[in-house]
């Protein structure tokens, strides 16, 4: 099963997400929109942070998850590819995030957008979401 694809989109930076779980699908967006950044990765060192995200309802707690997650790319100069969710629900999550430091950049990720954010069960009994960030 295709984790993410990237989409057509003029201007910004779109992606589409498959996963069986909600907590999947969350981690399947973390990874499609880091893939966006294009990171030149300069450590093995393993890097841990821990987040904890409460919103209205579940599309609201994937952007501001979302969000979350590049605000913590950005100060830290780090990606993530590992996460642990230790509480999950429709409204609030808490986690563990492991990743790496980076050297660059390729790409500039300002903010994840609510702009025709789409989180559904697809007839496969897959969670599927559309996410769009501004670039």
């Amino acid at each position: 099963m295709k984790q993410y694809a990237v989409l057509e989109h003029t201007g910004d930076f779109k992606i589409r997400v498959w996963a069986k779980t909600k907590e999947e699908l969350f981690l399947n967006a973390m990874l499609g929109m880091i893939a966006g950044l294009r990171p030149e990765i300069r450590s093995t060192k393993s890097e841990i942070r821990n987040i904890k995200v409460k919103s209205l309802d579940l599309n609201a707690l994937l952007v501001d998850f979302l969000n979350e997650i590049l605000y913590l790319i950005q100060t830290n100069k780090e990606v993530y590819d590992k996460i642990k969710f230790k509480k999950f629900s429709d409204t609030g999550l808490e986690a563990g995030l492991s990743g790496h430091k980076v050297d660059i950049f390729g790409e500039d990720i300002k903010a994840v957008t609510y702009h025709g954010l789409d989180i559904r069960k697809n007839k496969d009994g897959l969670f599927e979401a559309t996410v769009l960030f501004d670039v």
